[in-house]
C-alpha cells in the first residue's frame, strides 16, 4: 500500500517540479531594467517628430521655391512618387492614448486631445496627396490586413471633426486644470497653445476645401464663420510666437544646411524664377534675407547689389543642362548663405503659423465666408512674415552677401554688407501690394501667402497652387511629365501588394483603373 502510495505521488511531484522550474525559469528571464511598455509621453515625442516637414527636400522642388540645377543630386520634374505612409505613426498615436489610459487617465485627457489632432493632421494630409485612402477600417492590426478605402469626403468630414472634438476636449481640461501634456517638445506641454494649433489647422483644412465649399455634407462656410468670429470657443494662434515650429539645437539637431556641408550643396540649386520674381515685382526688402544677387551682374555688368533687377531665380521648366550652365556662369540668385548657411540652426521650422493663418482668414472673409476686413488680415500676414526676417516696418536692416571667393560661410568677414531702408507705407501703396478687393485681391492674398511660406510647412505652397493657380507655376523641359505639375502623388507600393483588391476599387472610382498622378481627385473637382 505504501508502495502504491509512493508510486501515484512521483507523477505529481514531478509536475511541481517541473512547474516550479518553469515559472522560476521565466522570472529569471525578464530583465526588469528594461521596459516592457513605452509610456505615452515618449509615444507622443515621436509622434511630434514625425510631423515635422524640414526644409531642403523635395516639398521646395514641388513649390518651386529652390530648384536642383545639377542632375547628380536631383531634378526638378513633376514624376511623383508615393505620397506620404503615415500608417505607423497613427498607430503610436492608438497606442499613446491607450498608454495613457493604462496609467489611470480619464477617457478625456491631454493625449487623447492631442490624439484627435494628429488624426486629422495625418489622415487628412495623406488624403490631400493621394485621394481615397483607409481611414475607418484601419490601425486595426491583424484583425483587419486589407482595410477598405473611405471616400476623400469621408476623410474630410471626419478629419473636421475630430478637429471640433479635440478643441472641445482642450477646453474642458485647461479649465479643469488638467492641461499638461509630458514629452510636448514643441510647446512644453502647454494644452493651451496646442489649442490655437488645431484650430488654427482647422482654419488650414476648410481652405484646402474651398472647391468644395458648396457641399452641405462639409457646411465649409458656416465653419468657417463660427471658428473666426468666436475667439472665445476657438483661440487662434495670436502671434508668431504661438507658431508650431521646430527649433534646431546644435548638436543633435543641425538646420539641413550647414557650414560643413556648404561646399557639398551650396551651388547645386538656385532661386527659381517663381518666387524671385514675385519678391522683385514687389520690390519686397524679404529678397535682401533669403536670397544673393547674380553674381555675373553685379561684379560683370556692374550693376548694384541691392538693385532688385539684381535678383534673378531659373526658371524650372528650363532643361537642367541649360540650367547648370546658367548656374556656373553666375546668372542666378543662390540662397542667401548667411541666413541659411553660416550656422548650424539656421531658423526655425514652421509647421503651422501665424502669417499663414492671417492670410488664410483674409482669404475666407474675400471667398464671403464670414463678416470683417480681409485687407486687415492681409496687413498683419505681410508684416508678420518680414519681421520673421527681422525685417522693420520703417528703418533699416542689414543684409549679408557672400564674397566671391570666400572660403568659408561661418565667418562674417566673408561677408559684404549693406544698410537696406524699409518704409511700410510706400511698400503697401504699391499697386500690386495694396488690397484691391475682390478677385484681384484674392490673388494678391494668395501671392503673399506664397511667399510666407518660403521654406516652412511643407507642401502647403504646392497644394494652394493645385487649389487656386496661383502663384503661376511654370512648366517645360526640366519639369518632366509632360509639361504639365502633376495634381497628386501615387499611392505607397505596399497598398498595390498588401491590399490589392481595394488598392484597384480605389484606382477604379477615382483615376479610371490608373494611379495616375494627374487624375483630378474629389477636393479639386
Amino acid at each position: 500500500m505504501k508502495k502504491l502510495i509512493k508510486i501515484c505521488l512521483m507523477p505529481v511531484l514531478l509536475a511541481l517540479t517541473v512547474s516550479s522550474c518553469k515559472k522560476t525559469f521565466l522570472a529569471d528571464s525578464i530583465n526588469n531594467n528594461v521596459p516592457t511598455s513605452v509610456p505615452a509621453s515618449l509615444l507622443l515625442n515621436g509622434v511630434e517628430y514625425n510631423m515635422v516637414d524640414f526644409p531642403d527636400n523635395s516639398s521646395e522642388i514641388y513649390d518651386q521655391y529652390y530648384i536642383y540645377n545639377y542632375n547628380y543630386y536631383g531634378n526638378n520634374q513633376y514624376n511623383l512618387g508615393s505620397g506620404d505612409n503615415y500608417y505607423t505613426t497613427l498607430k503610436n498615436v492608438v497606442l499613446m492614448e491607450q498608454q495613457a489610459a493604462k496609467a489611470g487617465s480619464p477617457a478625456v485627457n491631454p493625449y487623447s486631445a492631442i490624439g484627435k489632432f494628429f488624426r486629422a493632421y495625418f489622415f487628412s494630409k495623406m488624403s490631400l496627396e493621394e485621394g481615397d485612402i483607409p481611414m475607418t477600417q484601419a490601425l486595426q492590426g491583424l484583425s483587419n490586413l486589407s482595410p477598405k478605402y473611405d471616400t476623400q469626403k469621408a476623410v474630410m468630414i471626419q478629419s473636421l471633426a475630430w478637429l471640433e472634438s479635440a478643441n472641445s476636449d482642450m477646453t474642458s481640461l485647461i479649465a479643469s486644470g488638467n492641461g499638461s501634456l509630458a514629452g510636448d517638445f514643441f510647446f512644453s506641454g502647454n494644452l493651451s497653445e496646442w489649442q490655437k494649433v488645431v484650430n488654427a489647422f482647422h482654419i488650414r483644412l476648410l481652405l484646402e476645401l474651398s472647391k468644395q465649399a458648396a457641399d452641405a455634407d462639409l457646411n465649409v462656410p458656416a465653419q468657417f464663420a463660427s471658428i473666426v468670429s468666436n475667439s472665445t470657443k476657438y483661440p487662434l494662434i495670436a502671434s508668431s510666437a504661438d507658431n508650431l515650429q521646430f527649433n534646431f539645437v546644435a548638436p543633435n539637431n543641425y538646420y539641413p544646411q550647414t557650414p560643413d556641408n556648404f561646399g557639398q550643396n551650396g551651388s547645386r540649386q538656385n532661386s527659381s524664377q517663381t518666387y524671385i520674381s514675385l519678391l522683385t515685382t514687389f520690390q519686397d526688402p524679404r529678397v535682401y534675407a533669403v536670397a544673393e544677387p547674380a553674381r555675373h551682374l553685379v561684379d560683370d555688368l556692374h550693376q548694384s547689389p541691392t538693385d532688385f533687377a539684381s535678383f534673378v531665380g531659373a526658371d524650372p521648366g528650363l532643361d537642367l543642362g541649360i540650367m547648370y550652365a546658367n548656374a556656373n556662369a553666375q546668372d542666378y540668385s543662390f540662397l542667401n548663405r548667411h541666413r541659411y548657411y553660416s550656422t548650424y540652426t539656421g531658423e526655425p521650422s514652421v509647421q503651422i503659423g501665424y502669417p499663414e493663418l492671417m492670410f488664410n482668414i483674409a482669404e475666407g472673409i474675400n471667398r464671403g465666408w464670414a463678416t470683417g476686413s480681409a485687407e486687415t488680415y492681409y496687413i498683419a500676414g505681410i508684416q508678420a512674415s518680414m519681421a520673421s526676417y527681422s525685417i522693420p516696418a520703417t528703418g533699416s536692416f542689414t543684409a549679408y552677401f557672400y564674397k566671391p571667393g570666400s572660403t568659408g560661410v561661418a565667418s562674417i568677414s566673408n561677408y559684404d554688407t549693406y544698410l537696406i531702408n524699409t518704409n511700410w507705407n510706400t511698400y503697401y501703396a504699391q499697386s500690386a501690394v495694396k488690397y484691391a478687393g475682390s478677385t484681384t485681391g484674392l490673388t494678391q492674398i494668395l501671392q503673399q501667402k506664397y511667399l510666407a511660406l518660403f521654406r516652412h510647412s511643407g507642401l502647403e505652397a504646392y497644394f494652394q497652387y493645385r487649389r487656386t493657380g496661383v502663384p503661376a507655376f511654370t512648366t517645360g523641359p526640366g519639369t518632366g511629365n509632360g509639361q504639365r505639375i502633376a495634381l497628386r502623388f501615387q499611392y505607397p507600393s505596399s497598398e498595390q501588394s498588401a491590399n490589392t483588391a481595394n488598392y484597384n476599387a480605389a484606382l477604379a472610382s477615382q483615376y479610371g483603373g490608373n494611379d495616375d498622378i494627374n487624375g483630378t481627385m474629389w477636393v479639386l473637382k
